[in-house]
């Protein structure tokens, strides 16, 4: 424990108070080889955070981190689902140049026992930094992939890009994993199922009229009918249990390269990833590390504590979000105590915002994007795309500046490389652009200006900076096809489709994001005299960008996004084992006040 500061304040302070003066700390250069500690939530909303803009929901661990450091206003995805988001924070890239997206329709990885993933020959900021003398661990989701060919090549699993220790779960958090809506793949499974099923059965009928047609001697005909006729009705009657046995599967834990937990025991994860997260800041508080803390929160099905249960305004979703601010303090809490936090950038964030279509039975399961229109998987729409932007680190970054300048997730990068010591690789782009001296206050504005708002490999939208006339212009070629028309939902679809059911703009939708920033009031061609020039400078870079792709496989089209068998991870003798254990004693101080 730190030792107690004096009551009386210094001669420094003591002047600035008799003189009236705002007594503002001098900043000190970063230290050689910093920590990182990095905190992602999953499908957060912006509007969810105090700091943010809420006063219902109480996050005041994470309000207290952003009073610390410095609060980003537009922080940005690279996209608004996780996997292309994920793959681009780690790598600094838009996700089209690694193949981290699809044309197809396949906006995440969906199996773990797919062959797609985040290709070795990608650089992440882990795998800089290892090679730097780092200690590197990540805790928590990765949802990037696991093996190409054979159930132990383990290509794209998190040892081999970067992290020396692992403890988490490949695919991700899903309300399969409780059986509970809303499914993300298990209905579409059934679908298919049932699908096959009718098919089989109108193969049978087909079967049982050449009998009838040959007079029932075709034994042939008969047996395929009767053969066709079982295998349709199993399909049918089967195929919820069906599709549940298969994506129950893909709910385990693995620790480095093991299966150690599955089925996953969902009640106890949370306090699971939570202890190991704090015991690796124990075991490596004398060696610079890199700790990523990928949260299951804020993801459906909703796992909280019964510590928590019932606590907030705004049912099992709020429960769920105020039980995560308790987490994210308790690791700062061991991080500070540790007396680490002078010699340790801090960076809190999401993947995407806010699953804001999440309802069943008209409760919400999903967060609240504040004033941005869309959510997760709403085309280029702010409310997908913005997300909490909060890095802290006491006597480098000022405390409590807000900056409301577009920053992207892919900044993340070359930050942390830079700050480690490494450097970025030059044989590839880099999208992403070092954030120290926005965030120290060296230059007023981002060297961001313009960024790319791709869903899957479509240019959805785009927005640029024009700091000529002070003006944030937000350009949209396509937008989903919302259902009802004006909702900014697709309801009825996991996600919103980004093409097919789409509407192409011709002209181009334009809004100023400063006075407009919930996107409402799309600015008339002849009224706006930027029009012209914000969509001609965004088709110009989009082209630009187009040209500096080099052509790699789409990691999330079908091929490599079907479940393929071989591939299932699977531990015991039937695809059950729990080699974790112990975590339940973590649960009794649950909840508790720490600080």
């Amino acid at each position: 424990m730190a030792p107690p500061q004096s009551l009386w304040p210094s001669p420094k302070a003591l002047l600035c108070a008799l003189l009236l003066l705002p007594c503002v700390p001098a900043l000190r250069p970063p230290p050689p080889q910093p920590s990182f500690l990095i905190i992602m939530a999953d499908d957060l909303g912006i509007g969810d955070l105090g700091c943010y803009g809420n006063h219902t929901l109480r996050t005041p661990h994470i309000d207290r981190l952003a009073e610390d450091g410095v609060r980003l206003t537009q922080y940005l995805a690279a996209e608004s689902v996780c996997t292309p988001s994920r793959a681009a924070f780690l790598t600094g890239r838009y996700p089209i140049r690694s193949g981290m997206t699809s044309g197809f329709g396949h906006r995440v990885l969906q199996w773990a026992a797919g062959a797609g993933g985040l290709p070795p020959e990608e650089l992440t900021f882990a795998r800089i930094l290892q090679e730097r003398g780092y200690v590197t661990g990540l805790v928590g989701k990765w949802h990037l992939g696991l093996s190409c060919r054979t159930r132990s090549d383990l290509c794209h699993h998190p040892q081999r890009h970067g992290f020396h220790h692992f403890l988490g779960l490949p695919l991700g958090m899903m309300a399969d994993c409780a059986r509970a809506e809303p499914s993300e793949k298990r209905a579409g499974l059934e679908r298919g199922l049932r699908g096959t099923g009718r098919a089989l059965g109108a193969a049978a009928a087909a079967a049982m009229a050449l009998a009838a047609l040959a007079g029932g001697r075709s034994r042939a005909a008969l047996w395929a009918a009767l053969a066709l006729g079982v295998s349709a009705a199993i399909l049918e009657a089967g195929s919820r249990a069906v599709g549940g046995a298969i994506t129950y599967l893909d709910c385990f834990l693995m620790r480095n390269d093991t299966v150690t937990q599955q089925p996953l025991q969902l009640e106890h994860v949370n306090a699971l990833l939570l202890r190991e997260a704090e015991d690796f800041l124990r075991r490596h508080s004398h060696t610079p590390f890199l700790l990523f803390v990928s949260l299951l929160h804020a993801h459906t099905p909703l796992v909280t504590s019964p510590s928590f249960q019932g606590r907030s305004q705004h049912g099992r979703y709020g429960d769920h979000v105020e039980e995560m601010d308790w987490v994210v303090g308790r690791i700062i809490h061991t991080l500070d105590t540790l007396g680490l936090a002078d010699r340790t950038l801090v960076h809190f964030t999401s993947d995407n915002g806010g699953w804001a279509e999440a309802t069943v039975g008209g409760e919400r399961l999903g967060g609240w994007n504040g004033v941005y229109q869309g959510g997760k998987g709403v085309g280029g729409f702010e409310g997908g795309l913005r997300v909490p932007g909060i890095w802290r680190w006491p006597g480098v970054l000022p405390r409590g500046r807000v900056l409301d300048e577009p920053t992207s997730l892919m900044d993340a990068f070359p930050t942390i490389v830079r700050l480690g010591g490494g450097a970025e690789p030059a044989d590839r782009v880099i999208d992403g652009r070092d954030l120290m001296p926005l965030l120290t206050g060296a230059t007023p504005h981002s060297v961001h200006e313009v960024l790319l708002h791709y869903c899957e490999v479509f240019l959805h939208a785009g927005r640029w900076a024009d700091r000529t006339r002070g003006k944030l212009w937000k350009v949209h070629f396509a937008t989903p096809t919302f259902n009802p028309p004006g909702s900014g939902s697709c309801m009825g679809r996991v996600l919103c489709p980004c093409a097919g059911a789409v509407t192409e703009h011709d002209p181009p939708l334009l809004y100023e994001l400063l006075s407009d920033p919930g996107e409402a009031r799309p600015l008339a061609p002849g009224a706006e005299p930027a029009h012209a020039e914000a969509v001609a400078k965004l088709r110009q870079e989009h082209d630009r960008h187009l040209r500096s792709l080099v052509q790699v496989p789409q990691q999330m089209g079908s091929l490599y996004n079907t479940w393929l068998p071989w591939l299932q991870p699977c531990c015991g003798q039937f695809c059950t084992c729990d080699l974790e254990g112990g975590a339940r004693s973590d649960e009794d101080s649950w909840g508790r006040d720490f600080l």
